[in-house]
């Protein structure tokens, strides 16, 4: 199978009603099904206002949302990446930011928990700091699918070209980075950080975020070349666009970056 239809679904999200924003997921993943695509991807923390992560954080043995993403998964034949939700565990006060992969089954495949919380400098009221509110997670992540490997990401994740670098390395073709970029960031570095990773390692990455006040939406897929060929704007919408996973071995064939690599001089350590 070399050809994935992917959807990107860019929802609102609702800051009052973690029901209204599983509702909405639901519906977007039964269009996204509706339209044939093989793969619905959520944004992150697609559930849930991010002031208030205590409020709506869930363990993922107990996760009423995940629950629901799960039997849509199922009940639509699609694989489903949520984004991410707030995660609660026992062994942390702070709460991890998580993303789950389901198959078409509605089985768990994958779970991330984001490495790089965003701290700023910047001025109000686009200054914030993640870690006040959250843990980070420690582990890269790299799943096998029916379509091909694919590597997992969690917004400000994709800032740091080790963790694309090693995801390629560990063979993934398509990198996946749920994100909410603000306003400023979002116009100067969201294009610019997906088309980095996509042309340093040649593989397809995928941006989805969120459309809401601060928040720069704008989601989108760029090939192993480096070209965005699909992209939203601000407003909520789910977006088809199948690729082809031979454009990976193309862009490779004809341009050999990875095989140019001088592991004499330098290499990137890979952990399990």
């Amino acid at each position: 199978m070399t050809k994935v239809k992917l959807a990107l679904c860019q929802m609102k999200v609702s800051f009052k009603s973690k029901s209204i924003n599983i509702n909405k997921a639901i519906q977007m993943i039964e269009e996204a099904s509706f339209k044939s695509a093989d793969l619905a991807i959520l944004p992150e923390m697609f559930n849930c206002s991010s002031k208030d992560y205590s409020d709506f954080a869930e363990s993922l043995d107990d996760s009423e949302t995940l629950d629901a993403i799960s039997k849509a998964a199922k009940k639509y034949n699609i694989y489903v990446l949520a984004g991410s939700i707030p995660e609660r565990t026992e062994d942390s006060e702070k709460i991890y930011n998580t993303s789950v992969l389901f198959d078409d089954n509605g089985k768990v495949i994958a779970v991330h928990r984001k490495l790089h919380l965003y701290d700023n400098n910047l001025d109000y009221p686009f200054s914030y700091k993640e870690s006040d509110f959250l843990s980070s997670g420690n582990q890269i992540t790299v799943v096998d699918t029916k379509f091909a490997k694919i590597g997992i990401g969690i917004c400000y994740d994709i800032s740091f070209i080790e963790v694309s670098r090693i995801m390629a390395l560990k063979g993934a073709k398509i990198l996946i980075f749920p994100g909410n970029f603000n306003l400023v960031n979002g116009s100067t570095h969201w294009d610019l950080l997906f088309r980095s990773r996509a042309s340093d390692n040649q593989v397809f990455t995928v941006g989805v975020g969120s459309t809401l006040n601060g928040t720069y939406g704008h989601s989108l897929i760029v090939n192993p070349y480096g070209k965005i060929v699909a992209q939203l704007d601000y407003n909520e919408e789910v977006l088809i666009h199948e690729i082809d996973l031979n454009d990976v071995d193309k862009a490779r064939n004809d341009f050999p970056i990875l095989e140019h690599r001088r592991d004499d001089i330098y290499d990137v350590i890979l952990k399990d």
